[in-house]
């Protein structure tokens, strides 16, 4: 019984302590962010990683899931002779949900791995205390590039996932099932309100921001050499996808039923 309860409050310690480093982190980027001078290039450098080298990817994921949206809303609808709708479900599930986190569980498996792997590599070979050495912080030089690259970039990629789940959703429907073209594209744009597509970009910032603190802050804290950097990156990947959907499940509740 006695090892249980230690075993419990060493958790607790270890997820207060958490939150207290990602808090703590996220408040001295801000802090940074500000501080000149700004280094353009390390920005862009990161954004072509996080956005530009992630579209075949997202790409590829998208179309598949408005592909599979359809056949599965069609298999229902055709029951009730509803096919015009499939085009309504399908914009409405990829904009208000599905292609936000989507987008940012395939961004944080990609980038956010390659971030921590990175950041940790850094730390176990000592990099990072060469740059505190060099009077360079750690902060400003690897963690805010990184940070405005993922609050840019993943919006403009769940914009670009939401279209190619649409076009998607369209060949299936036009092609499989039928529908006209101009009903499909008629019945996407009246189902869409502007709300749905502000909360979507609104909650993309958000799951930026939990990946690039949670990425960076795992790599910084590495340690234990090759054997660390797995960990780190494990333990990232999957605190990014927890938070990443937790932080969805109270959006969506805020949005549409506390304040609908």
């Amino acid at each position: 019984m006695v090892k249980i309860i230690q075993n419990l409050g060493a958790r607790v310690v270890y997820y207060i302590d958490y939150v207290g480093a990602i808090t703590k982190l996220f408040f001295q980027t801000l802090y940074w962010m500000f501080i000149p001078p700004i280094k353009r290039e390390r920005i862009y450098e990161q954004a072509k990683r996080i956005g530009l080298e992630s579209l075949p990817i997202v790409s590829l994921v998208a179309l598949f899931i408005g592909i599979i949206l359809a056949l599965q809303t069609a298999y229902q609808m055709q029951k009730l002779s509803s096919e015009i709708y499939i085009a309504s479900i399908i914009a409405l599930s990829l904009v208000r949900e599905l292609g936000p986190v989507i987008t940012s569980l395939v961004v944080a498996g990609r980038c956010g791995a390659a971030i921590t792997a990175e950041l940790g590599t850094m730390k176990v070979t000592e990099q990072i205390d060469a740059l505190e050495t060099l009077a360079t912080n750690p902060v400003k030089y690897l963690v805010v590039p990184r940070f405005l690259a993922f609050t840019f970039m993943l919006p403009v990629l769940t914009l670009y996932a939401n279209l190619i789940g649409i076009i998607g959703g369209y060949l299936i429907c036009v092609y499989r099932l039928g529908i006209r073209s101009n009903m499909y594209i008629s019945m996407t744009f009246d189902a869409l309100q502007i709300k749905d597509l502000v909360t979507g970009l609104i909650k993309t910032i958000v799951f930026g921001i939990i990946i690039a603190m949670v990425g960076c802050l795992e790599g910084m804290r590495t340690e234990g050499g090759a054997e660390g950097v797995g960990k780190a990156t494990t333990t990232s990947v999957v605190t990014s996808f927890i938070l990443i959907l937790a932080a969805d499940c109270i959006f969506t509740a805020v949005f549409y039923f506390i304040f609908p």
